[in-house]
């Protein structure tokens, strides 16, 4: 009779069906969440950005390797051609914020005994995205700096709804993965 194995942390190579299915639902979910309540969930133009939430937080839960944080950036960007907004852009700047948040869950960012990476990578990786999409449209549409400079209380901000949104949803997510 054979004997059951277990798969310890250490010993996980590559990505599990599991990792799969969890970066597959989040990203759909990111995309539905986006087109439905996108427009009802907005504080004086700003709004959350489920897309890179969703991504982030597929990659805070699954860990995966760099490159496989470049697929799901450019699979983000892909979803993104569907939605509304100038969609090929997002092909670069949803590849940008991926592999941002790849590098930077590798970071500890510990107060105390507070695990503050989900936060801190989340707006940073989202400022990253955010940023390369304005500056890649203002490059392509030829705009004025000042218009440039408008979209960074908008970027920002985006971060700061994001920042909240991953970190509540990560506690929860991840404990319910870890059964």
């Amino acid at each position: 009779m054979a004997e059951k194995r277990t798969v310890t942390v250490e010993e996980k190579k590559g990505f599990s069906i599991q990792d799969l299915i969890v970066v597959a639902v989040l990203l759909a979910a990111g995309a539905v969440l986006k087109l439905v309540v996108g427009q009802l969930v907005n504080f004086f133009g700003m709004k959350p950005n489920f897309v890179i939430a969703s991504y982030c937080l597929a990659i805070l839960l699954t860990r995966p390797k760099l490159g496989q944080c470049a697929v799901i950036g450019l699979l983000a960007g892909a979803i993104c051609q569907f939605l509304p907004g100038t969609p090929w852009l997002n092909l670069i700047s949803e590849l940008v914020g991926a592999v941002a948040m790849g590098l930077l869950i590798r970071v500890p960012m510990k107060i105390g005994k507070l695990d503050v990476n989900p936060m801190i990578s989340t707006f940073v990786s989202t400022v990253l995205s955010g940023g390369t999409y304005t500056v890649c449209l203002f490059a392509f549409v030829k705009a004025t700096s000042e218009g440039l400079v408008a979209y960074v209380p908008i970027v920002l901000c985006t971060a700061l709804i994001n920042m909240v949104l991953v970190q509540l949803l990560y506690l929860p997510l991840r404990r319910v993965l870890k059964k």
